[in-house]
């Protein structure tokens, strides 16, 4: 007798250009203008850009002085996270109106199982359709959404059709649908390990299948493993919803480097009186306090303390920073200072997902 596999419905909705369509969202006067949030023409890095500034080359992570390069008419406007915040909590609950499975990844985006969905709707096609319907009338923003059967399918499908669009990948599909992918397009292969897989004549899921096990652990180590088995469409991780902060910290890249730790000083007051307002929103606390030093010629340095006991206090923070500070000698002039706390106090939730098989 044959055993027919259980197969999960997994969304994977992601917003569109989430904080600068907000910001369009708000002051229709940057509705069409190629618009950059955060960063700035002289210095800075860009948190996210419009589609209109897409077009020239300008992406997030991007310096705002090279973005400005490639696009001259280039808006810049200041992050409002607390807005996008606000409109990311409307977002989510309308997710928890389908199903409890639901897994955020950051504010704009999410994987949510509907395997068993609290509408009763077997269709992960016209559920996702529904959702997206739903943001945009309750927002006025658009998403796009993948659907497959796990994670690693429905988020490199969300991006398919994009923007405003959805992509279902079905169970019989995944694995020629993964063939026919350039390897660019693999959701966690970056440019620099497109190009290592490139001097392997790897260009395409399909090229990638034909190497064996071996092969791809030889030459990329444990993530070799991982590209053997996702690309014969093989990823068993389950949506969890309760996702486990590892970290929690706050940075400021400063418009002007600074040399002299006394002016770093006063910064790191605003940066711990950040923290302990996320670390008091969250209800978290930790032992392993992290100073965080980018240098003008973008170099990153990290200095940690793991205290004996937990602390979530700004002052606490603050002078364990600063300890930190002047532990040893700056190399230069310093762009970025950040404080985080990790090793928290979080407790480990886990979450069984049920598998059934249904029609997609």
């Amino acid at each position: 007798m044959d055993t027919v596999l259980p197969y999960r419905k997994i969304i994977h909705i992601d917003m569109d250009a989430f904080y600068a369509s907000v910001e369009q969202l708000d002051f229709p006067h940057l509705k069409g203008k190629p618009l950059a949030v955060g960063g700035s023409e002289v210095r800075g890095v860009i948190s996210a850009a419009s589609y209109e500034a897409r077009k020239f080359g300008v992406r997030s992570a991007m310096s705002g002085v090279l973005a400005k390069k490639l696009c001259p008419d280039l808006v810049f406007v200041k992050p409002r996270f607390e807005r996008y915040t606000e409109l990311s909590r409307k977002i989510r609950k309308i997710f928890h109106e389908y199903t409890d499975l639901v897994e955020p990844l950051s504010l704009d985006e999410a994987y949510l199982d509907v395997t068993q969905n609290k509408k009763g709707n077997p269709s992960a096609s016209l559920l996702a359709q529904e959702i997206r319907k739903r943001i945009l009338e309750e927002t006025g923003l658009t998403a796009s959404a993948g659907i497959s059967i796990n994670k690693f399918v429905a988020k490199v499908a969300s991006d398919y059709n994009k923007p405003n669009g959805q992509k279902t990948v079905n169970p019989d599909e995944v694995v020629a649908f993964l063939e026919a992918l350039d390897i660019r397009k693999f959701y966690g292969i970056g440019k620099v390990t497109a190009e290592r897989m490139y001097q392997f004549g790897i260009y395409t899921g399909k090229d990638l299948k034909e190497k064996s096990l071996e092969f791809l652990e030889e030459h990329f180590g444990k993530s070799g493993k991982h590209y053997f088995y996702i690309v014969r469409g093989i990823h068993n991780s389950p949506v969890k919803p309760y996702r486990i902060s590892k970290s929690v910290g706050a940075e400021r890249t400063f418009e002007e480097n600074l040399s002299s730790e006394v002016f770093m000083e006063e910064r790191l007051v605003s940066i711990a009186k950040e923290l302990d307002k996320r670390l008091n929103k969250y209800k978290l606390a930790g032992k392993t306090v992290t100073l965080k030093i980018k240098y003008s010629d973008f170099t990153l340095q990290t200095r940690s303390k793991t205290l004996p006991y937990f602390v979530a206090d700004k002052s606490i923070l603050l002078e364990t920073a600063k300890e930190l500070l002047y532990q040893e000698k700056l190399k230069d002039s310093v762009r970025l200072l950040g404080i985080s706390l990790s090793n928290l106090n979080s407790e480990t939730q886990k979450t069984v997902a049920v598998q059934l098989k249904f029609e997609f």
